[in-house]
């Protein structure tokens, strides 16, 4: 349910004929900030920062959370192959386009993105810089140091193993199975904190609930159609891929919040980021996992609110 402070909007998309649900909330002219959520999320996930970043005290920034395409009532195209990156991204130009009055000027203030949203935020970074004035961060891996990773550390091998599953044809209907059997241990195994998965509450988990009854195909699809995943026995030619440098270089400032005891992305991820993003600030948060969001959500605002505010 949205909460009364959190408006609901349907942003329709021209360009590609998709329609992203969105939560925003702050002055409709305020300075924009984008939050983009990740596997197996939702914009829910942003409310609180939401409400925080749109008091004028903090800002008071016009804010929006879009659902990605493929999950809840956002647009959940069948074909796998829409959602390769360039889609992804253009969802993301177009929507901004949209909340700015169908131009880049003024520049949005900052795109804040976690997981999956994150590998979209890298891509759009790279690719619209005079569109941004910051980019922020929360454990999503670079695709230059990831793609470095998968090809070279077992340990990411190891951890990113998973992503060959949710590719396959019938991950959706197996990850619906036994209420969501498969689905809770991505919350549940991503590395212990001081105390694991607290707020993983009984409310919070019907909260999943009732997104994942709205379809698991899209969110699969992001892993089926990506060309990021562990090589398979036999892929001798994997390490000599690359990622695109177009897709690669961030020439904005850039703040990385990474939970450091995530299990499914290593530290080893923020090795040599620097070449790729020259403008560079790193938060380590040593007690958090993949899920520092939840588990820090004061610790993570205040840290981009300072970021904002340099």
């Amino acid at each position: 349910m949205t909460p009364p402070d959190i408006e609901h909007l349907l942003r329709h998309l021209p360009g590609q004929g998709i329609h992203l649900s969105c939560r925003c909330a702050g002055p409709a002219n305020g300075p924009l900030l984008v939050f983009l959520h990740g596997f197996p999320e939702a914009a829910f996930v942003w409310d609180d920062a939401l409400r925080f970043f749109s008091r004028p005290e903090n800002g008071g920034y016009r804010c929006i959370a879009p659902n990605l395409r493929g999950y809840e009532r956002s647009s959940q195209p069948t074909d796998v192959r829409a959602y390769h990156a360039r889609h992804l991204i253009q969802d993301i130009s177009e929507l901004i386009a949209l909340e700015l009055g169908q131009t880049m000027a003024p520049r949005v203030k900052a795109v804040v993105a976690h997981d999956w949203g994150g590998a979209v935020a890298w891509g759009f970074a790279a690719l619209h810089p005079s569109a941004l004035e910051r980019l922020v961060i929360l454990n999503a891996p670079h695709p230059a140091t990831f793609q470095r990773e998968l090809a070279h550390n077992p340990q990411q091998q190891n951890a990113s193993a998973y992503m060959h599953f949710l590719a396959r044809p019938d991950a959706s209907a197996r990850l619906a199975e036994n209420d969501f059997a498969r689905l809770w241990p991505f919350f549940e195994n991503m590395g212990a904190t001081m105390a694991p998965h607290a707020w993983l509450t009984p409310a919070l988990r019907d909260t999943y609930r009732a997104i994942w009854r709205q379809g698991l195909h899209g969110p699969c699809a992001y892993y089926a159609a990506s060309p990021l995943r562990p090589p398979l026995a036999g892929d001798a030619e994997f390490a000599q891929r690359t990622v695109p440098a177009k897709l690669c270089r961030v020439n904005i400032r850039t703040q990385v919040i990474w939970g450091m005891n995530d299990s499914a992305l290593p530290p080893a991820l923020l090795d040599g980021l620097a070449d790729w993003v020259p403008d560079l600030h790193i938060d380590r948060l040593q007690d958090a996992t993949h899920w520092l969001l939840h588990e820090q959500p004061e610790q993570v605002l205040m840290r981009i609110q300072k970021f904002l505010k340099q």
